[in-house]
């Protein structure tokens, strides 16, 4: 059986400021509660084979993943579909700012200079679309908070991709079978269309 563990990163230094962050250029550490959730997380995940890691271009996923999976030799391949929201100018605003746009926005409007919702979720369809594809029994991703979220969403069938599920905990890892995860392409595309 083909098996995709998913989770969140570790918090990181933006996440405890309560700042949203959207640029993989701009380097945003773990905290130390962001460093012990990925040890954690490396202890949930330690008797699972693990045949390929996929992370983001930003560094926290990268970091959250080489904690976790600490002296297992897995390769880690980085996957810029799978990046957080490109909010534009909103990068590094305070998270109600974020929210504020959000909800005077649809889903379909870009962020100011950067893309959309609906667009990311395209993307994070490609995303998980090509990770059905690869070679790999057993694929771990450590990404961000919206494309798991949407996977999850996407998976249950719901026609939104923000819930039923909508807050996730750092470095939890979330297990999904190919079927569940061809489900949540399918209903990620239909929703963001």
């Amino acid at each position: 059986m083909r098996l995709y563990v998913i989770a969140r990163h570790g918090e990181s230094t933006l996440n405890r400021e309560g700042r949203i962050s959207g640029d993989p250029e701009r380097p945003v550490a773990l905290t130390e509660r962001g460093n012990e959730e990925a040890r954690e997380l490396g202890l949930q995940i330690a008797n699972v084979p693990i045949d390929l890691c996929l992370h983001t271009r930003f560094q926290r996923t990268r970091d959250t993943a080489a904690i976790a999976l600490e002296g297992r030799d897995i390769p880690f391949v980085v996957e810029p579909l799978f990046d957080d929201v490109d909010v534009g100018s909103l990068d590094g605003a305070p998270f109600d700012e974020y929210r504020a746009y959000k909800r005077a926005h649809t889903r379909k409007d870009p962020f100011p200079g950067g893309e959309s919702l609906d667009d990311a979720a395209r993307r994070y369809a490609d995303a998980f679309e090509k990770t059905l594809s690869l070679d790999a029994e057993r694929v771990f991703i450590c990404c961000h908070e919206i494309p798991l979220r949407y996977a999850l969403n996407g998976a249950s069938g719901s026609d939104q991709l923000d819930g039923p599920v909508h807050e996730l905990r750092n470095a939890a890892p979330y297990l999904f079978d190919e079927e569940a995860l061809r489900r949540a392409v399918e209903q990620i595309r239909i929703v963001a269309s």
